[in-house]
């Protein structure tokens, strides 16, 4: 392989983010004879992205630290549409108060990863509805529709595989790769723009952009995916038993989400530290060797370094404060709560779905079928099991836990 003469596809390269690139090449010298921008797209579906973005983060924040600007592409308009990549059924169509207020919380998210300022290299947040909404849509369809073959569309796996299920897919999504695709050239046109990054899924959607722009503008475009996150006994990136890991701290705590990367499996240490902290190769590579009870260290390393760049160095050292108080069985305010009342009785089972420990009642009954819940360190036997006032210590609290990592206290009110 031709060694690369940008530090951007560099540093890429070497933490395992690319799977696919139009012209690795021409890209590669764009790079390293100048500043590169580059976007990729967010839709506005929830007030916070969840864990299955985070690599789409670190590309941005890994091309702007490496010396370029970074663009976040709010899907304003595109969220009226719903993108069909990945899913078996329509999206829920939202309003528009619920988009910009989604798109509100999200801009706080990437508050945390990228440097937003006027510079040469600051980070864009722009949102698509901008151009969308005010499109005539005779005009839309004579001057870029033209360009879109369906045969081709039809071969896209976002298409294809809704039809080979038989699933459902509206002509109000199969529009989305030409609203995508004109995404990318209105951005080319007002910024610059020249490389869309995205996830393997977005593959077909990306190379329509890319044909585009040579079409309508006569301009080189590129086109560069990651691969598709899974760990290492096959499960989908930022799923767990409670749902997603979200970034928002509105929606899920700094202690859970160190929590969620402190439960990584040993074969994906390694992996994950290159992709989802700053910590420099070397270290990693010394970390990845640990064996054994060892690779805790790593692992602790790494929930704290993902938890310090998504909710701060604060949050980051009081949850990994929390967690080693949790295990020795100090005091541990950090932990998630659910509050007794006074004179009153909780189930366990309540107790350990309130805490977030098991997304169901009928989860929470197997765990202690299996002897996975434990109260105040004692396990629980008894699925008609409850807390009360006589399980409470002196401070008006019981430690409720599941498996040897989740723990939560259950408090006098």
């Amino acid at each position: 392989m031709t060694e690369l003469k940008s530090h951007f596809l560099r540093v890429l390269t070497e933490r395992g983010y690319i799977h696919q690139q139009t012209d690795a090449a021409g890209l590669d010298q764009r790079a390293a004879s100048g500043i590169v921008s580059a976007y990729i797209g967010f839709d506005a579906t929830a007030d916070s992205l969840h864990v299955g973005s985070l690599v789409q983060i670190m590309l941005l924040r890994h091309l702007q630290q490496t010396g370029h600007r970074p663009i976040v592409l709010m899907g304003g308009g595109t969220t009226k549409v719903g993108d069909p990549s990945g899913r078996d059924e329509t999206r829920q169509l939202l309003t528009d108060e619920q988009i910009n207020a989604n798109i509100a919380g999200i801009r706080e998210i990437f508050g945390h990863f990228l440097r937003f300022d006027d510079s040469p290299t600051g980070a864009v947040m722009a949102n698509n509805d901008d151009w969308l909404s005010g499109l005539k849509y005779i005009p839309f369809l004579r001057d870029i529709g033209r360009h879109f073959s369906i045969n081709r569309m039809l071969t896209m796996d976002s298409v294809k595989l809704r039809l080979e299920r038989e699933q459902p897919l509206s002509f109000l999504e199969f529009n989305y790769m030409i609203l995508q695709g004109y995404d990318f050239v209105e951005l080319n046109k007002r910024y610059g723009c020249t490389l869309q990054m995205g996830g393997s899924d977005q593959w077909g959607n990306i190379l329509q952009g890319v044909e585009l722009g040579r079409r309508v503008r006569e301009t080189e475009l590129y086109g560069l995916t990651s691969p598709l996150i899974t760990t290492s006994s096959g499960a989908k990136m930022g799923k767990t038993a409670s749902g997603a890991v979200w970034l928002s701290p509105k929606r899920l705590s700094a202690y859970d989400y160190w929590q969620y990367w402190r439960n990584t499996e040993d074969g994906d240490v390694g992996r994950f530290l290159r992709m989802f902290t700053d910590l420099a190769i070397a270290e990693i590579s010394r970390l990845e060797q640990l064996q054994g009870v060892e690779i805790n260290e790593a692992k602790k390393i790494l929930a704290t370094e993902t938890t310090r760049l998504c909710h701060g160095d604060a949050a980051a050292r009081e949850a990994s404060e929390t967690a080693a108080k949790a295990f020795t069985g100090a005091a541990a305010e950090g932990l998630p709560t659910v509050s007794l009342a006074t004179g009153a009785q909780l189930s366990v089972i309540d107790a350990v779905v309130a805490l977030g420990m098991a997304a169901s009642k009928g989860e929470a009954r197997r765990l202690i079928d299996q002897g996975g819940v434990k109260l105040n360190d004692r396990p629980v036997t008894s699925a008609t099991a409850t807390v009360s006032a006589a399980d409470l210590d002196a401070r008006g609290m019981a430690r409720l836990g599941v498996g040897k990592k989740r723990h939560g206290l259950i408090k006098r009110e």
